[in-house]
């Protein structure tokens, strides 16, 4: 069954902003919640629908993918990276990631708490935090696709404590907070009645413990400075408006928290023979007028060959020639973009003078003046022509 489109799952317009969208969420979240619909499989999959939805339009590059591609722009399966989009949530990645969507001081932030049991995070640290790198690709990677190592400095877990931040690694003590069971409770009027709202513990990060003797190389923390090898896959395609993300990849969590995630920030190198636009290339060719007025088969290159091309008889300048499917591959498809071969009439600067002889005597034959007839068409039309086919 193919997906609904974002937007209309959470009744907000395509230029909807990000108020708009938390707002829209808010009311989906609190009328499918599963503590409202207990039992209810068809309000718990419109509940996993709008925050699929919301994880994806409440960021800006899965947004800006999605609003790009569809779907496939934010499916991890194609390369994109990330969870939006994929299907995959669940009830535990809803109430990680959108437990603040009430705010602290609504009665409704059970909701995105623990709500009914005990979801804490078995760690005591927090998540770490993401890292951005940008990697230079050529044309020729990019259009084949390319795996690349690179050696990226983070935040990785202390050698000495195995990132658990205490001295001999079972140093910790019961926290007071919470009397160790991770979590806090508290009973709050609202307009439905009294509520019980179950929230994380904000002292001991919902682990029920605290470091009693801290590790000396890390003062606790859990993590020290360190680098990783990483293999990046990067699929055919990629343009520099893409972002891919690497789950697990950022710095290290704090005393043995989820790590961060890993974002690509994609660059093309210049390339000197093709320019870019979109899944097209764009190539000049540049002939001399004899082979412009009597017509020429030449060979041109390619991003991984060359093919050869015929020149017409009486081809004017600016003449452009679309070969299909030699551009590079798009993203998401099969399909490829096409080779854009721009004509130019090359003028010689020096000429000798035998040479200026010969142009003499051509500059006087009536063939030799311009006349464009009605098939010649001029630049705009030329280019609306291109646009349109």
């Amino acid at each position: 069954m193919s997906k609904r489109d974002y937007y209309e799952v959470l009744n907000v317009a395509r230029s909807a902003d990000s108020d708009t969208i938390k707002k829209a969420y808010r009311k989906m979240a609190m009328q499918y919640h599963p503590d409202r619909n207990p039992g209810n499989k068809e309000a718990e999959n419109k509940f996993k629908e709008a925050a699929e939805a919301y994880e994806v339009l409440s960021n800006d590059d899965k947004k800006a993918r999605y609003d790009r591609y569809g779907h496939a722009g934010v499916d991890p399966n194609a390369g994109f990276g990330g969870r939006g989009g994929a299907g995959g949530m669940n009830m535990e990645d809803i109430f990680e990631n959108f437990g603040d969507i009430f705010g602290d001081s609504s009665p409704f932030g059970s909701f995105f708490g623990n709500s009914g049991g005990q979801r804490t995070r078995g760690g005591m640290g927090q998540k770490g935090s993401n890292l951005r790198i940008k990697v230079s690709l050529t044309l020729e990677e990019i259009a084949s696709g390319v795996t690349k190592k690179i050696k990226v400095k983070k935040q990785v877990s202390c050698s000495t404590c195995g990132g658990s931040g205490s001295k001999d690694s079972k140093s910790f003590k019961t926290c007071a907070t919470c009397n160790g069971s991770g979590y806090v409770r508290q009973i709050k009027n609202t307009f439905l009645g009294q509520m019980q709202t179950t929230t994380t513990c904000p002292n001991c990060n919902g682990s029920g413990q605290m470091i009693a003797n801290s590790c000396s190389s890390c003062r606790g923390s859990g993590v020290e400075s360190g680098e990783e090898t990483i293999e990046i896959q990067i699929p055919a395609g990629v343009d520099e408006n893409i972002q891919l993300s690497m789950r697990g990849k950022g710095n290290a969590g704090p005393n043995g928290g989820q790590s961060g995630d890993l974002i690509i920030n994609i660059e093309q190198k210049p390339h000197n023979t093709f320019t870019r636009d979109g899944n097209n290339l764009h190539y000049d060719l540049y002939i001399n007028f004899a082979d412009a007025a009597l017509g020429h088969q030449l060979e041109i290159p390619t991003l991984n060959s060359t093919v050869k091309i015929k020149i017409p008889a009486g081809t004017q300048s600016g003449k452009t020639f679309r070969l299909r499917s030699l551009g590079l591959p798009a993203m998401q498809t099969h399909g490829k973009g096409d080779l854009l071969v721009h004509l130019n009439i090359w003028t010689p600067k020096n000429l000798s003078d035998e040479e200026k002889k010969i142009l003499e005597k051509l500059r006087s034959h009536s063939n030799f003046k311009p006349n464009p007839s009605d098939e010649e068409k001029g630049f705009f039309e030329r280019m609306k022509e291109f646009f349109n086919a």
